[in-house]
């Protein structure tokens, strides 16, 4: 996407958290995830590309050992409407006996991180506990829910903090929607 075109659909945007906001719901999450997860020297595993911001403001409040890996699979690419699940890449770490912690964006419908727990279950992981940013509210029922959720959002398609608009704006502190017609 050119500049020009990335900076009018901030423009035409709608900011529906502030960057405070996004930094509060990261320090619940992190308390939560702590009080669950501090004894179990869990595998994190973090959800490229969308994700990376949220782990990287995540990880410095958990204050106990955990091991960190990634996972990459997408069902939106560079589009704004989901379509096949593609795997990019399955952690190489062990995942056996592990307590697995899967961090990502957002949960939408449901079935990236629906396919992730499938497969690290397969793959012999002990426990599967996950965390988003955002959980989008479909108004209809999801085939997982997260374990720790940072915000709920409206059925909008939302960006910053990691999320994408058309391979833009993950570099946003606060997070909008675009524009609705």
């Amino acid at each position: 996407m050119l500049a020009d075109e990335a900076s009018q659909i901030l423009r035409d945007a709608e900011r529906l958290c502030t960057a405070d906001a996004v930094t509060q719901a990261v320090r619940r999450v992190a308390a939560a995830i702590t009080t669950v997860l501090a004894p179990a020297n869990p595998l994190v595993l973090t959800v490229m590309s969308g994700a990376v911001v949220f782990t990287g403001q995540l990880l410095p409040l958990l204050n106990f050992p955990l091991d960190l890996d990634y996972v990459h699979l997408t069902r939106y690419g560079d589009a704004t409407v989901g379509g096949r699940i593609e795997w990019k890449m399955f952690p190489e770490t062990k995942i056996a006996g592990r307590v697995l912690l899967v961090v990502d964006d957002i949960l939408d419908e449901g079935h990236t991180l629906a396919e992730i727990k499938r497969r690290v279950l397969e793959a012999g992981a002990s426990e599967f506990y996950s965390a988003v940013f955002v959980d989008k509210d479909i108004g209809v029922s999801k085939p997982i829910a997260a374990d720790f959720v940072g915000l709920t959002l409206p059925n909008r398609y939302v960006f910053g903090f990691g999320m994408d608009v058309k391979g833009a704006w993950r570099n946003l502190p606060a997070v909008y929607a675009l524009k609705q017609d």
